[in-house]
């Protein structure tokens, strides 16, 4: 069985063994749409993350079986082309939920604790300088007492609220899709939610619903005192206003793994701006823990496997 995955760089140096076991695997690092439509002409199983499987693509394999996805979202993928030719389509789901929590809290503690201000000082050497046994010049904030709004209470919005209850944070949430399921927490209007939080965390995918969602109204709606987070989709927030509503002090801060254009663009307003010290910002990592990518290779290697072999 040949297997080709045609964007292997997007795992790292995670070890593919497993996948390779089942099959002669051909792994690219990469692939253009003109170079993939060169590479899948004997390819029974194929495997991407983000290069575009379109109707021309599926052309050029008369032999594909099979379409993993490594990863969750599938947009990528052009579906109804895949089923027209009998193709399944296979994503991973909840390989990352750990790993997103995390990197959430990360974020949070560090706009919260002004860690790199704190690690500065020490580095620097200002605290050796000084003559107090403490630089108290900024006072950093309890989570304790404090409320967390979440838009988007999936799986991994769901463990985001576990934990901050574990830290004494009262939770909010705003249900992207219309429906709110939850018992746990209340539901709550969006211009509520943005209102009473003192940090908003967004969890949710990026569609029709959730587009543009956060632009400057519903950030002038944000208190003076509070933080924003995506680790969702780029898009949901409008990043222009966002850098310009943190560095008018509009909001206290603000941290992003995602971004409407990835990667960033060179010319972003994020990378302009005049109080980067009240940013944080990680390229699209929150996902990629060691033991998430190695999650993830798992899941595709059994996707194969509940798929493909069991045909055989």
């Amino acid at each position: 069985m040949k297997i080709v995955f045609l964007d292997a760089a997007t795992l790292g140096d995670t070890p593919l063994d497993e996948i390779a076991a089942l099959g002669e695997l051909v792994a690219w690092p990469s692939s253009t749409h003109e170079q993939a439509l060169g590479r899948v002409g004997d390819c029974e199983v194929l495997i991407v993350n983000k290069v575009r499987v379109d109707a021309a693509l599926l052309e050029r394999a008369p032999r594909l079986r099979l379409i993993c996805e490594a990863a969750t979202g599938v947009n990528n993928i052009d579906l109804e082309a895949a089923a027209a030719r009998g193709i399944p389509v296979r994503n991973a789901a909840g390989y990352s939920t750990d790993a997103v929590v995390q990197s959430t809290f990360a974020h949070l503690l560090s706009l919260a604790g002004y860690s790199p201000y704190f690690d500065d000082c020490v580095k620097s050497g200002r605290y050796s300088a000084g003559k107090l046994f403490c630089d108290i010049s900024h006072p950093y904030v309890e989570l304790s007492g404090k409320t967390l709004g979440i838009i988007g209470l999936g799986t991994i919005g769901a463990r985001v609220a576990a934990v901050a209850t574990a830290f004494g944070m009262r939770v909010i949430y705003y249900s992207t899709s219309g429906t709110s399921h939850s018992t746990l927490y209340p539901s709550v209007p969006l211009d509520e939610l943005l209102a009473q939080a003192d940090a908003v965390s967004i969890h949710a995918p990026l569609n029709a619903r959730t587009s543009g969602l956060i632009g400057a109204a519903q950030l002038r709606r944000m208190k003076p005192t509070a933080f924003l987070l995506n680790l969702g989709r780029g898009g949901i927030v409008d990043e222009a206003a966002l850098a310009e509503a943190v560095d008018a002090g509009l909001i206290a801060g603000a941290a992003l793994d995602v971004y409407a254009s990835e990667p960033l663009a060179g010319d972003s307003p994020l990378l302009r701006v005049r109080h980067p010290e009240r940013f944080r910002f990680t390229p699209h990592t929150a996902w990629a823990s060691r033991e998430a990518l190695r999650r993830l290779v798992h899941q595709v290697a059994e996707n194969i496997c509940g798929t493909v072999l069991e045909i055989d």
